[in-house]
């Protein structure tokens, strides 16, 4: 591969690996770090493709599989961490519209963590990097037709799970003080 074929590669593909990357890690600084590193293992590796996609494809596999091992690496070290330290982690708050953001993302983000591997990588895929059906096929190695369903079921798993978070956050009439059906104030 050229050193002017690599820039347009580089340039073409570098946006979309750094969405997969940044979605799949939640950190700015991880995603650029994993999308040079599979950029430098392309190059190291002084690999030919057929065509550009090619390439891309295999990047953002490339890309997924470092930000999975970075997610749970992470997860690892916090566990660690936690257990050595025996410290909560705190958030401050600055404000109401804030905190409020800070924790939809949160939920959103903890929702989405607890989807089954196979069905987070395509919802990521779809509506973080904005790929196609037919390119998230070709990246995982499965039909467009097996990714319709998988993004289908990653968002109905999605909501259910975003139902029950929400459902949690609100308090229920009836407990602790509430007023029971059938239940009159004197």
């Amino acid at each position: 591969m050229t050193e002017a074929e690599f820039r347009r590669l580089y340039n073409s593909a570098f946006p979309i690996l750094y969405k997969v990357a940044y979605r799949i890690a939640n950190s700015g600084e991880a995603a650029e770090d994993l999308c040079q590193e599979a950029f430098f293992r392309l190059h190291e590796k002084n690999m030919v493709f057929p065509s550009p996609e090619e390439a891309t494809y295999w990047l953002i596999r490339v890309v997924k599989n470092a930000a999975l091992n970075y997610v749970k690496r992470k997860q690892r070290e916090r566990r660690a961490y936690q257990r050595a330290f025996k410290e909560e982690t705190r958030q401050t708050e600055t404000g109401e519209g804030l905190l409020v953001k800070k924790e939809t993302k949160a939920e959103v983000t903890e929702a989405l963590n607890k989807l089954p591997e196979n069905l987070r990588v395509v919802l990521i895929f779809k509506e973080y990097a904005e790929m196609n059906y037919k390119e998230i096929g070709r990246v995982l190695g499965i039909s467009e037709g097996n990714v319709k369903v998988r993004v289908f079921r990653a968002r109905e798993r999605l909501a259910d799970l975003m139902r029950d978070i929400v459902q949690t956050d609100i308090p229920v009439s009836g407990k602790e003080g509430g007023l029971q059906s059938g239940s009159k104030l004197s």
